[in-house]
């Protein structure tokens, strides 16, 4: 992709799944990815096997991203590029019978984590007038699922955010844009029920589910210089079932 190399990437939960796709496609054009990761070990494992930088990072808290920030700055340079995909499913249940904790934590992940993530690299970005943000929300944010009222709600969420950020830095040269991907099969489904799983496939017109190889061309390409006239908006990755 056009302008990727000699480019500083940040993916958060880029230890596995979609995280880790993006991170190796864009260290394969030839920019300096770093993986945040609340799970260090598999950070470091992940860095180690693609030739990325590697750091613990809880995108909850806020202190942590701005030292995960400065340590990632002092190793690689400028943050350029943020992926910000950290996120869970949560469990699957009727909104009245979601255990209340676990709702409000899907939030604090899928979409204040989101928020979080942005808010330590705007600065940055905005002081050097470069940049790309790509953030990972869902097909869900736009139609909603039944039995994940709070996934669904995060990633709308994540729509939005995406569509205010991008608004706001429209006057620079920092591009914020948002991926909607229908289901990838990740270890995300280990979070799910069967029936869930089966749901969502049938929704899907492909009649299968999405790659995270599919997904991490299109994050490429949203980071890439490439992407001059695009700002707040929302890019389909699901197979056919957007319908909007």
């Amino acid at each position: 992709m056009q302008g990727l190399a000699g480019r500083v990437a940040v993916v958060t939960g880029g230890a596995r799944g979609l995280g880790l796709a993006i991170a190796e496609r864009l260290v394969r054009d030839g920019a300096r990815a770093a993986i945040w990761d609340s799970d260090e070990a598999a950070a470091r494992a992940a860095a180690t096997r693609i030739g990325a930088h590697a750091e613990a990072a809880d995108v909850t808290d806020a202190g942590n991203l701005e030292a995960a920030l400065a340590r990632t700055e002092a190793a690689l340079g400028p943050c350029d590029i943020l992926v910000a995909n950290a996120g869970i499913t949560g469990p699957n249940h009727l909104l009245e019978d979601y255990p209340v904790e676990a709702w409000r934590r899907v939030i604090e992940v899928d979409l204040i984590g989101v928020y979080l993530s942005c808010r330590v690299v705007v600065p940055g970005m905005r002081a050097r007038n470069r940049g790309r943000i790509v953030n990972i929300a869902s097909i869900a944010g736009k139609d909603g699922n039944p039995n994940a009222s709070a996934y669904s709600a995060a990633k709308a969420g994540v729509i939005g955010l995406t569509k205010s950020l991008g608004k706001e830095l429209a006057n620079t040269e920092v591009r914020v844009n948002c991926i909607t991907p229908a289901a990838v099969e990740t270890e995300l489904f280990q979070q799910m029920t069967a029936e869930q799983i089966a749901w969502m496939k049938s929704k899907i017109p492909l009649g299968r589910f999405g790659l995270a190889a599919e997904v991490a061309e299109m994050a490429a390409f949203l980071a890439s210089d490439g992407v001059s006239f695009s700002t707040g908006a929302v890019f389909d990755c699901s197979g056919g079932r957007a319908v909007y």
